[in-house]
């Protein structure tokens, strides 16, 4: 994929944020040195730190189609490169009076990854990469390698231009490293306070900068698993939410009531409800300047 748009990090950094997602200029550099040396971008970082929101945000930029496999433990080849339609076959072959070949385009199905290689001008974007087995990362090798899918009954089909691939991770396993090494990879971490108060800004239309601050403030006190020993630390995604609902609410500050009725915006697992719960009345007021311990 061509990179005509933007002619260096701090151009596709000041787009990204045209767009409402505020990055890291290393996390723009990253995505800017994806696309203009053809290499997929492995996504690492915590759950709702902007791994997928960055994908679907650059589909937007690019006014491409985003094509998204979500993985799961078993996926194979039959659910994200192709598969054939067998009813389709049978039928032919029932009703056929010659030996025509039934493994032709007419009966291909194609599946996302082999649309996304058919495609090109499009955005790949290959989800929770940790969650799919080894013999599927095997599968990926050949398309992340050569943007090229090989069906042996058709022959190799090869990607007409590069398409922007992502491929993220939460990191509940380790991913093999011939799959990272065919990639570029970047950590995305949870940004620093000013950065998330601006992320929060940027996404939820009409919040006030105070209500922000405090969202940002809360959720960012929440993180110290260390201390609260939570399941799911809360991310960015949890930030929004939070300010978000608390807008909703028509409130004008987040303090404890707020922070108890909306407390489904930002806790996400059962067993952290009750710790939190606990936790809230030690939080405040809430410090509106940086996260305090």
């Amino acid at each position: 994929m061509a990179d005509e748009e933007y002619r260096n990090p701090a151009e596709l950094a000041r787009a990204l944020i045209g767009a409402k997602y505020v990055p890291s200029f290393g996390l723009a550099a990253a995505v800017f040195l994806a696309r203009r040396l053809e290499r997929p971008l492995f996504l690492e970082g915590e759950p709702g730190v902007g791994k997928t929101q960055l994908a679907k945000t650059m589909a937007e930029l690019l006014r491409v189609p985003l094509i998204r496999l979500q993985c799961y433990g078993g996926i194979d080849a039959a659910q994200a490169l192709y598969d054939w339609n067998f009813a389709k076959q049978i039928l032919r072959i029932r009703a056929a009076e010659t030996d025509e070949s039934v493994y032709t385009v007419e009966f291909l199905v194609e599946r996302r990854i082999l649309t996304a290689i058919r495609t090109g001008h499009c955005v790949l974007l290959i989800d929770e990469i940790d969650r799919a087995d080894d013999e599927f990362e095997a599968l990926l090798l050949e398309v992340l390698e050569d943007y090229t899918i090989t069906i042996p009954e058709l022959g190799p089909i090869v990607a007409p231009v590069t398409p922007l691939v992502f491929l993220t991770s939460n990191r509940t396993r380790e991913v093999h490293d011939a799959l990272k090494r065919r990639c570029l990879y970047h950590w995305i971490e949870h940004p620093p306070f000013e950065r998330e108060v601006e992320i929060v800004r940027s996404r939820v239309d009409g919040i006030p900068e105070s209500v922000a601050r405090e969202a940002v403030s809360l959720i960012g006190r929440l993180r110290d698993r260390d201390r609260l020993e939570l399941v799911r630390r809360p991310g960015v995604a949890e930030s929004i939410d939070l300010a978000g609902a608390a807008l909703a609410l028509g409130a004008e500050a987040i303090d404890e009531q707020v922070a108890e009725l909306a407390l489904g915006a930002y806790v996400k697992q059962e067993e952290d409800v009750p710790k939190v719960r606990k936790e809230l009345p030690k939080l405040f007021p809430l410090p509106v300047s940086g996260t305090a311990s």
